[in-house]
């Protein structure tokens, strides 16, 4: 017997037209921090910049992953395209790295031949990008804990904000001492700092595209509850993965006790909790009776 629950959960929350504004936005700041960076020859306006565009990309990413996850399943892909959201994380994360390996060889360049750099433009264009990147943020603050996707947007576009905050800085400290060296020294903190937040990200949606149980979940929790219901005597094939950055997935085989049957409510009873107190919102689950003529052979941990 099998059965397949997934209690008021459907899709993942609109996130487009918040993925939408960012790209608008953060599209015009690369395009100033890009003229004005060439214009005064400043490598930490163009490092912000190089992030900026990372992130455009990315949102581009992003809004293309949530259009498909709104899509309506088909008999070719019967889970609908939630898992889009999940490479666009994966690929996003990919992208700032190689973002980062730009920006911090381009700043390690200009240490050893620092550039004159016309200081006041730097820090108006970095006052500008520092609203934008705040403003831009505040659109993805609400869903940020629920969508790994949506997450990653925030953390990105927050962390931008505080990257153009440092630029202004710089470019304050360049107006007052004239160290032109301080520029490019900006350019590669920028770098460490993508590096530093993106690296999470990397992770978990690297886990989360190989189908490894979400960080959120405790698997040892999950099986402890099954084996609290009554009359399962075991539990084995038991997989958590992630259909979605918001939608969880579980398969499980339930060994019920000689003479053991589920009442009328068990499988919805069951479904209910593992989405409440876990989170978990697809649930298959599939009954087995002992004794059996022959063990199951899914049961051992190391076959899937």
């Amino acid at each position: 017997m099998t059965t397949h629950a997934h209690p008021h959960q459907h899709g993942a929350p609109d996130a487009a037209s918040a993925f939408a504004i960012g790209v608008a936005i953060n599209g015009a700041i690369v395009v100033v921090e890009i003229v004005y960076g060439l214009i005064v020859g400043s490598m930490a306006l163009l490092a912000d910049a190089g992030h900026n565009l990372g992130d455009v990309l990315g949102l581009v990413i992003g809004l293309g992953a949530a259009r498909l996850a709104r899509r309506r399943p088909t008999e070719r892909h019967t889970y609908g395209f939630r898992r889009a959201t999940v490479l666009s994380a994966l690929a996003n994360a990919l992208l700032l790295l190689v973002a980062t390996g730009a920006i911090g060889w381009e700043s390690i360049r200009r240490l050893h031949a620092p550039e004159a750099v016309s200081a006041l433009p730097v820090i108006v264009v970095a006052s500008i990008a520092f609203v934008a990147n705040g403003a831009s943020a505040l659109f993805f603050l609400r869903d940020r804990k629920r969508d790994m996707n949506v997450r990653a947007a925030f953390v990105h576009l927050a962390g931008d904000a505080a990257i153009s905050i440092g630029v202004v800085v710089a470019g304050v400290v360049m107006l007052r001492t004239g160290w032109t060296w301080l520029d490019p020294l900006v350019g590669l903190a920028i770098a460490a700092s993508i590096l530093a937040t993106t690296w999470s990200l990397l992770r978990q949606s690297f886990n989360l595209a190989l189908d490894a149980v979400p960080q959120e979940i405790d698997l040892a929790k999950v099986r402890a509850y099954l084996l609290e219901q009554s009359g399962v005597t075991e539990v084995h094939d038991l997989h958590v993965w992630a259909m979605s950055t918001t939608e969880t997935a579980l398969t499980a085989h339930l060994v019920l006790c000689e003479g053991g049957a589920v009442t009328a409510t068990f499988f919805a009873e069951v479904s209910k909790a593992l989405h409440d107190d876990f989170g978990i919102g697809h649930a298959t689950l599939q009954v087995e009776h002992a004794p059996r003529e022959a063990p199951c052979c899914l049961a051992p941990d190391d076959v899937v």
